[in-house]
């Protein structure tokens, strides 16, 4: 069992802060050393000596490390949510497939920065591979797939919504928890990018084109 060491937070500098601060303190702390040591590497007495407070106080928040690293990691897909709703977002002028490729580049960056890949594939808690996959799905792939069933409303994509959304939900979990970035000694962003062109660029439709195509048949 691990003893309860360090000083109490009132004798922080600065002391006297309020509950919600001590929460805050506490959780960047716990982000910095689980994505610089890992989350397995990670122990509560180092958490209290990086803090300088007693384990008891960090109890006080955070009943344990699972939940400390939970809301860590929804405080982490709070921000991603926020940046990929604005990456979602259509642009005047730009294409679908370029609106597309836009959104994907920035769910890998975001995913990759988070850590992830890892906590899903492998390298995480086991216990917490629900939690993550939970909210993968809800922050990335939710809208993945409303913004392929929008481009196939809009007559952009003759292939079903569906089977472009699992192709790409698979491209973009092996692509992250791959070694193949390091293998061909490209960046994870360059074959995303690459990745988008195969899967993509085949099966965007240009309006142009269809319109030309009808005008012909009915001649």
């Amino acid at each position: 069992m691990e003893t309860q060491t360090g000083s109490s937070v009132s004798e922080l500098p600065g002391g006297g802060l309020t509950g919600t601060d001590t929460a805050e303190l506490v959780l960047d702390a716990a982000d910095r050393l689980f994505f610089s040591l890992g989350f397995t590497r990670t122990s509560m007495d180092e958490l209290a000596r990086e803090l300088g407070m007693s384990k008891k106080t960090i109890y006080r928040y955070f009943p344990g490390k699972r939940s400390l690293l939970a809301a860590v990691l929804d405080r982490q897909f709070a921000r991603v949510d926020k940046a990929l709703a604005s990456a979602a977002e259509p642009v005047a002028g730009q294409a679908f497939d370029q609106q597309v490729e836009r959104f994907l580049i920035a769910a890998g960056g975001e995913l990759s920065r988070i850590g992830a890949p890892q906590l899903l594939w492998g390298r995480g808690d086991p216990m917490l591979r629900p939690y993550v996959e939970q909210r993968v799905e809800a922050v990335v792939y939710r809208r993945i797939d409303e913004l392929f069933r929008t481009g196939h409303e809009r007559g952009l994509l003759p292939a079903p919504p569906e089977l472009l959304s699992l192709i790409t939900r698979g491209a973009l979990e092996q692509l992250l928890a791959s070694r193949l970035p390091q293998d061909l000694d490209r960046s994870a962003a360059d074959l995303l990018r690459a990745t988008i062109d195969v899967v993509l660029h085949g099966a965007v439709r240009p309006p142009d084109v269809d319109a030309g195509a009808r005008t012909q048949d009915s001649a």
